[in-house]
């Protein structure tokens, strides 16, 4: 992105006038040191989450998802809401 015509850019996307391809949505990504899947989470925690999840190696990540697997099998109940 141009600096020039970053601001410009940057205030279309913030109002919904465009959306940024999946290239210039991974470039801010990056930026922001956030990964791509931040930019659509629907709260403030599942951002957080997904920020951290990002910062887990592959078997850290296996081992949480076990984990979140096993606290929802034992609470069928609470994980409809």
């Amino acid at each position: 992105m141009e600096p020039s015509s970053a601001s410009s850019r940057m205030n279309h996307y913030e109002k919904g006038r465009h959306s940024p391809d999946y290239k210039t949505l991974s470039r801010i990504a990056e930026e922001l040191g956030v990964p791509v899947a931040f930019f659509f989470c629907e709260s403030d925690i599942t951002a957080d989450i997904v920020c951290l999840l990002d910062k887990l190696d592959n078997e850290q990540r296996c081992e949480l998802l076990d984990k979140l697997q096993g606290m929802v099998n034992e609470n069928p109940e609470s994980s409809s809401s």
